[in-house]
């Protein structure tokens, strides 16, 4: 039952993704899927089975909008409308001290707690506040809000294999996130929740002032956007179509130069595809990321030059 929840809500985002902004199905077909759903609330949950409210004149004809309102939703649940972006502001002094003042009132902003499940941690950057280089994603996953450090899972694993091979380690450099929280999915009765969904632009766009305020007080030399979602943080919503749009060049981001390349988790879905595609998709990132090294006038060898060829 939860492998034809999570199917039908990647088909969902995908139709999404390519502009379809309303999907029809069939009075037959919500009334299966209302049964399939209640038959598994009422399993997870026996002593509070849930209720499916019979057709009523009112109800939507045959052919409606599909909602998904049948799955259980948590008590903090993304909230349709998100108040405006804060206002940071931190004390004067040195960069542990603002750096610190920042994270108490990211960790601590009733927001970013609201949208946190329980358990479940806000999550903030980490690294050396004299980097040169800095590293932002899009928004933490599974491992990440139990560990409250961004880019900790597969992914945040293969980035520091990559920042290693820039001949640098985790601790020389800063990595955040444009979120705070897990973008949160509905759940399947009272289990975990199960994948992950992009940031909306709301979301994104409150959140921008905190991962702005760490750029400020770390102050990078240069700043690398893993993956489209976190590119669009950092340059508009609206500033490109798709990753090859923006990739392979510098942009600037608040003064500082900005280099786009694939999140790691697109390199590790690539693997998927077999040895080839892993290679050339992997090849294409670490030139970005020779790019990086070049601008940061790191020591390049020949050695790291051929790597992924």
């Amino acid at each position: 039952m939860r492998s034809v929840i999570i199917a039908l809500n990647d088909e969902i985002r995908r139709l999404k993704a390519s502009g379809v902004k309303t999907i029809s199905v069939s009075e037959e077909s919500l009334s299966t899927l209302r049964r399939l759903v209640a038959a598994q609330l009422a399993a997870a949950a026996p002593a509070a089975p849930a209720v499916v409210a019979p057709p009523t004149p009112e109800s939507p004809p045959a052919e409606s909008r599909m909602e998904v309102s049948t799955l259980r939703q948590p008590a903090n649940a993304s909230p349709r409308l998100l108040p405006p972006p804060p206002e940071v502001a931190l004390p004067a002094g040195e960069k542990p001290v603002r750096w610190q003042a920042l994270r108490d009132q990211v960790l601590n902003h009733p927001v970013c707690l609201a949208h946190v499940r329980p358990g479940k941690k806000v999550v903030f950057g980490v690294g050396n506040l004299d980097a040169r280089i800095m590293f932002v994603g899009e928004a933490p996953g599974a491992e990440e809000e139990l560990q409250g450090e961004p880019f900790v899972g597969p992914a945040g694993q293969l980035l520091t294999k990559m920042i290693k091979a820039m001949g640098l380690e985790r601790s020389d450099v800063y990595i955040g996130n444009i979120m705070n929280w897990r973008p949160e999915l509905p759940l399947m009765g009272d289990g975990p929740q199960v994948g992950n969904r992009e940031p909306t632009p709301e979301e994104m766009a409150f959140c921008l002032p905190f991962i702005t305020a760490q750029i400020d007080v770390v102050s990078p030399a240069l700043i690398v956007a893993l993956g489209a979602t976190a590119a669009r943080g950092l340059l508009g919503p609206h500033s490109f179509r798709t990753l090859g749009d923006v990739r392979g060049r510098w942009h600037e981001y608040r003064g500082r130069p900005l280099r786009v390349t694939y999140h790691p988790s697109y390199l590790l879905r690539k693997e998927v595809e077999g040895k080839a595609a892993s290679q050339r998709a992997k090849r294409t990132a670490w030139e970005d990321f020779l790019s990086v090294m070049e601008r940061a006038v790191l020591p390049i060898t020949d050695k790291q030059r051929n790597y992924f060829l």
